[in-house]
């Protein structure tokens, strides 16, 4: 029988699994051979057992880390009553969670997205309406408004239209052309934002923090130029937040920190902690692009997925979750800076909150591989910035343990950095090898 064929996952090797995935999968990640199996906490266990420290979240997913009780709770509660409807019916949930997202936000209207790539190119196709809808009623003159302006060093996702505002051109390039009409602005350069802000852009695209691109924060005054410039050109000023909002900054938004609010906000990451879901926020005034047939989802926004955003925006507001991070995040850095004194091939850390990146002078792999073997969960960007993305519930105890864990895996690096020779000493004893008499000389010193 087909069911005596289907072998449990238990008894499916870690060599079993990885096989089966060479063989199927399509070939687009580089892992580690490790083969997690569960999660408690901050905490994940691999096929044999053993456990991690989990710096990483899932890459900032997994907020309120793993098998979170009252998460486990409302998922089971709800699969058990309607996990998919449609869009074509009201659900219990997507209500009240857009209500939360808007009193977060101090935006207005929500979109319920699967990720945070889709969540990017709705924010895109409702600029466009947005501008298309005010040429046709009158409202703007000149050619189309229809550019996008993103920054250097971004990255929005890998769907062609966020693919197309994301900056790396190895992202790029495999795929083009993509969507015609984008243009880069240098990083925090108001000088280069004015010169390239005119009646043709429709949006500009902004990560409050850079996360893929290695932790680096936008800055208060190309912010606030960023927003004078939006209005005055009635383009949408869009703020993605899928790394760095809901909570991760210490901030529900990480954009708080400036006086002034984007039109529109994207998220996904963390919302329903773990479950696919995504969200574009906006003001009234682009919202009202948006009518019947002109967007639309199959998935988006189900009842478990919505009941479960729903349990974690919760979930932070009752166990005072904001607070917790930033506490914690201070205590991260402060440990950080500690060992930055220590190693100095680490040259810069930097981040709010619980997005914390450590600069490098050194190719980061050999630290990710050695924290790998020593039971930490780290990534890296760029080849040389490490990133921390540790949930919301960590503990005192929890990063005193990543520490000491972390220093241990800095000193065997720097151990073996120290033991390698460098290019310039392989480079001088070839070049005495191949000199005869200088190559005697050496010997006999």
């Amino acid at each position: 029988m087909a069911k005596n064929k289907i072998a449990s996952r238990r008894s499916v090797s870690a060599a079993q699994i990885r096989a089966q995935e060479a063989r199927h999968l399509m070939n687009t990640y580089k892992r580690p051979p490790i083969v997690f199996a569960r999660g408690r906490g901050c905490r994940l266990y691999d096929s044999e057992g053993r456990a991690y420290l989990d710096f990483l979240g899932g890459i900032a997913v997994n907020a309120l880390g793993h098998a979170h009780p009252r998460l486990v709770r409302v998922i089971r509660r709800e699969a058990g009553r309607a996990i998919h409807l449609s869009n074509l019916f009201h659900n219990a949930y997507q209500g009240p969670l857009a209500t939360k997202l808007a009193d977060w936000s101090g935006l207005n209207r929500i979109f319920f997205t699967n990720s945070g790539t889709e969540a990017i190119d709705g924010a895109l196709k409702l600029a466009r309406a947005y501008s298309h809808a005010k040429q046709k009623d009158g409202g703007t003159s000149g050619g189309k408004k229809t550019r996008v302006l993103a920054l250097e060093n971004s990255f929005h996702g890998r769907t062609f239209g966020a693919l197309s505002i994301t900056y790396p051109q190895k992202y790029r390039e495999p795929f083009e052309p993509l969507v015609p009409g984008v243009e880069f602005v240098r990083f925090n350069d108001v000088a280069d934002l004015e010169s390239k802000f005119d009646n043709s852009v429709c949006a500009l695209v902004v990560e409050t923090i850079q996360g893929e691109g290695g932790i680096f924060s936008v800055s208060e005054p190309f912010w606030n130029r960023a927003c004078a410039l939006a209005t005055q050109h009635d383009a949408a000023l869009v703020a993605d937040e899928i790394q760095c909002g809901l909570g991760r900054t210490g901030r529900y938004f990480a954009y708080q920190k400036f006086d002034s609010s984007p039109d529109i906000a994207v998220v996904a990451k963390p919302l329903a902690a773990g479950l696919p879901l995504g969200a574009i926020i906006a003001n009234e005034k682009f919202a009202s692009a948006f009518v019947p047939g002109a967007h639309g989802t199959t998935f988006g926004g189900g009842p478990l997925v919505c009941a479960t955003a729903l349990e974690f925006l919760t979930t932070i507001e009752e166990e005072d979750l904001l607070a917790k991070v930033r506490d914690r995040g201070s205590e991260l850095c402060a440990g950080l800076e500690k060992l930055a004194a220590r190693f100095d091939f680490i040259q810069e850390v930097r981040g709010e909150g619980l997005m914390l990146g450590v600069d490098l002078s050194c190719d980061g792999a050999p630290i990710i591989q050695e924290a790998l073997r020593r039971g930490l969960i780290i990534n890296c960007t760029h080849d040389h910035i490490l990133r921390l993305l540790p949930p919301f519930i960590i503990s005192k105890r929890d990063i005193a343990e990543f520490l000491a864990k972390f220093e241990a895996v800095l000193s065997a690096v720097s151990k073996k950095m120290l033991a390698r020779p460098s290019t310039e000493a392989l480079k001088a004893s070839i070049s005495i090898q191949q000199q005869p008499g200088l190559a005697a000389a050496s010997r006999q010193l």
